[in-house]
């Protein structure tokens, strides 16, 4: 799939270092293996993982490393994923019955507390990366968090409120963001800043200020304006809006789930819907999602972002408990299936449960990476599989709604 096809590819494969040269070739040569290993045992493996990341992280201050590399290793944390992470602690707290994970979620919040600009926002970047300015985008993902943790500990309400009334300050009468945009990614309005609305209904729910809400309805609104007749965003990329990443546009999807759960708007779950079938009018036989679609829902790459792939399984779970379509869910369970299949349960620490950025591993995102957000959204994704496979029809109604744990 991903082999050197020019003397510059091929030498600057022979100077990647071995260890990584072979997990491409195993991803190349002997593809996936034939035997499924379950939800469980993944997803106990990936939040293993994340144990992991939070212990190894190069910064050593509670957060997250942002991913393990096959060529230099762990990095530093990562505050935006730090902070979608916890919600992801606490459930899996919730599910193994583990305090640890609890303990954990905790002290992801203490150093994210710790970091907050005065404002109320957050930075973009790893902890150490520069400039360290206020950032949307990453704001609005560790408000997710912050939401999560105070529905569990009440002093970080107050870090959650400056969080969100700083992105309500600092939205355009459009609804977009447009002041505040990450100094690492291409430099125009983004349709999958609806991700960032999914924060403000969080915090609309845990402080019951409707304006939260309200801010974040304007910005789905928007980016819906950014919608073609098939579903496909515009503007939906990190680096190529021609041609989006399944991560990006698996953001942008939950952010309209996310305002239909809060609003209850049909037209927001019939764009939902839209863009789903678009995705899955690409999705393969074998669940490979191509890793970048153009605006005919059309492949654009040899390889298959399996954080996209995770995200996307998981809007498809939400939208089959939302609607009861099974389709969603049948098609949800054959890309899950083979992103299962990628997870090795052996191996090295930083391996061993660890969610690739693309497969191949030498793909075109996230590179030789084991990111830290894709194992994140695997373990969301299965968990909740594993819900809607195992409930009533009666019990489907509530088998999203948070719980509070406590230590």
């Amino acid at each position: 799939m991903e082999f050197p096809r020019t003397p510059g590819e091929w030498l600057a494969a022979l100077q990647v270092p071995w260890g990584a040269r072979r997990e491409a070739l195993r991803d190349v040569l002997r593809g996936l293996p034939h035997d499924d290993p379950g939800a469980m045992r993944v997803a106990t493996a990936c939040a293993n993982w994340l144990r992991d990341a939070q212990d190894n992280s190069r910064s050593r201050d509670g957060g997250v490393a942002r991913h393990f590399s096959l060529l230099d290793g762990w990095r530093d944390s990562y505050p935006e994923t730090t902070g979608y992470i916890v919600p992801t602690m606490l459930d899996w707290a919730r599910v193994s019955g583990d305090q640890d994970f609890l303990v954990r979620a905790r002290r992801m919040l203490n150093w994210l507390v710790s970091i907050q600009f005065e404002n109320g926002a957050f930075a973009g970047g790893t902890i150490w990366q520069t400039p360290q300015v206020p950032v949307t985008f990453n704001t609005g993902q560790v408000l997710i968090g912050l939401a999560a943790g105070a529905r569990e500990w009440p002093e970080f309400r107050a870090p959650m409120v400056k969080a969100a009334e700083w992105l309500c300050e600092t939205q355009s009468a459009d609804g977009a963001w447009r002041g505040n945009p990450s100094p690492f990614t291409r430099h125009d309005d983004k349709a999958y800043e609806s991700h960032v609305a999914w924060g403000l209904f969080e915090a609309a729910r845990v402080t019951g200020e409707t304006r939260y809400g309200a801010h974040g309805l304007a910005n789905v609104r928007w980016a819906l304006t950014l919608q073609n007749e098939s579903g496909w965003f515009s503007r939906c990329c990190l680096d190529d809006p021609t041609r989006p990443l399944t991560h990006t546009i698996g953001y942008a999807l939950r952010g309209v789930i996310e305002a239909y759960r809060y609003s209850k708007d049909p037209s927001f779950l019939a764009a939902a819907i839209r863009c789903a079938d678009g995705v899955m009018s690409a999705l393969p036989a074998d669940g490979a999602l191509p890793g970048r679609l153009d605006c005919s829902w059309h492949s654009t790459s040899r390889w298959s972002c399996l954080t996209g792939n995770a995200q996307i399984a998981h809007c498809w779970l939400l939208l089959d408990h939302l609607t009861g379509e099974r389709r969603f869910r049948n098609d949800a369970s054959r890309m899950l299936a083979f992103v299962r299949r990628t997870v090795r349960l052996d191996g090295r620490v930083g391996v061993r449960g660890g969610v690739k950025g693309s497969f191949p591993v030498n793909g075109g995102y996230c590179w030789w990476e084991y990111p830290n957000w894709a194992v994140k959204f695997l373990i969301d994704a299965l968990l909740l599989e594993s819900r809607l496979g195992s409930c009533s029809e009666m019990e489907r109604s509530s088998v999203y709604a948070p719980a509070p744990v406590s230590l």
